[in-house]
């Protein structure tokens, strides 16, 4: 119950970190953006893992934990942040979440190849539902531009579904380096150690992407007004990262990260109050933000339990339990 709650409010914090960005993406640049929402949590950071003994678990770490918390961070909070970055940016928030909700899809097939998991029909139906959402955006671009014209918003689906696939990637790969990394019975401590580890690895990486941008003189160019967004999203996405990791230390990868696709339900609600001028909230786009989000859950929850919930015969379940692949 605790975990599942961590995995909520970690939910909510996502939500309104992407609803900052995307404000703050209006007027600079996306790499501008990751060089204060990166490094800034490493001070956060360092001060929960002081507070909750991460300094000290780091000591009895062994170096496949070290590996695997710094390709969490890099291939997390850089890859997969610069993608929802700039998917954000050409796309909008919301036209952006069913192709970003594709990172479910990753995780499956990494689990299939990797961790033995098999697909069974419930699986399969939620694999289609989560085709579906992207196909609904790109299927009905053109009168999403016509709704975003009235605002001055031109969304870029190009570049767009591009990124919102390497967000994807990169969301899709950490949640398995995270759980590598913590290893089995892990302590929340270790969670704390692990964010920590992983911000500071993300934060290197970053830093050198600055200095090869140009610098102090790319970062002169950082519009005042994204800068206060940025910030505020800083400490949104640092509180989201937090609440994730102490949240994998309590339960499985597998209830932590259905509960944490309804960030695309509270990244509605955030967008709506806060860039509802920026935003296409076309019903259709809607319709298939909610069907990546039910295939998503056919994913990741247990089949049992959805298709009791369903009032689906015993019969019928043990049916559509079986693995086809």
């Amino acid at each position: 119950m605790i975990g599942a709650t961590l995995a909520l409010v970690s939910a909510a914090f996502f939500g309104l970190n992407n609803a900052t960005v995307r404000r703050g993406v209006l007027k600079s640049t996306v790499l501008q953006g990751m060089a204060i929402t990166v490094p800034v949590g490493v001070p956060m950071f360092l001060l929960f893992a002081i507070y909750f003994g991460g300094i000290d678990q780091l000591r009895t770490w062994g170096s496949s934990a070290w590996v695997w918390m710094i390709l969490a961070g890099v291939v997390h909070f850089v890859v997969g942040r610069f993608g929802n970055y700039r998917a954000t940016q050409a796309l909008g928030a919301t036209l952006s979440t069913p192709i970003q909700q594709l990172s479910i899809l990753v995780a499956v097939g990494l689990a299939f190849v990797f961790l033995d998991e098999r697909i069974n029909a419930v699986n399969a139906f939620g694999i289609f539902l989560v085709m579906v959402g992207p196909l609904m955006v790109v299927g009905r671009r053109k009168s999403a531009k016509k709704a975003a014209a009235s605002g001055g918003f031109d969304p870029q689906y190009g570049p767009g579904m591009f990124w919102g696939a390497v967000c994807a990637f990169g969301y899709g790969v950490s949640p398995l380096f995270i759980a590598l990394g913590l290893g089995e019975a892990p302590k929340m401590a270790d969670g704390v150690a692990g964010v920590l580890v992983s911000y500071v690895a993300a934060t290197v990486v970053v830093v050198i992407m600055v200095i090869f941008a140009g610098g102090k003189v790319y970062m002169s160019s950082l519009d005042r007004g994204s800068a206060g967004w940025f910030l505020i999203s800083a400490a949104f996405v640092a509180m989201s990262q937090m609440f994730r990791y102490l949240a994998l230390t309590i339960a499985p990868v597998s209830v932590v990260v259905p509960i944490q696709r309804l960030s695309v339900v509270f990244r509605l609600l955030f967008n709506a109050a806060i860039n509802r001028e920026h935003e296409v909230f076309d019903r259709w786009v809607i319709f298939s933000i909610f069907m990546s989000l039910a295939g998503a859950a056919a994913l990741s929850l247990d089949t049992g339990m959805v298709l009791r919930f369903l009032f689906v015969p015993d019969g019928m379940i043990v049916m559509l339990s079986r693995s086809i692949f």
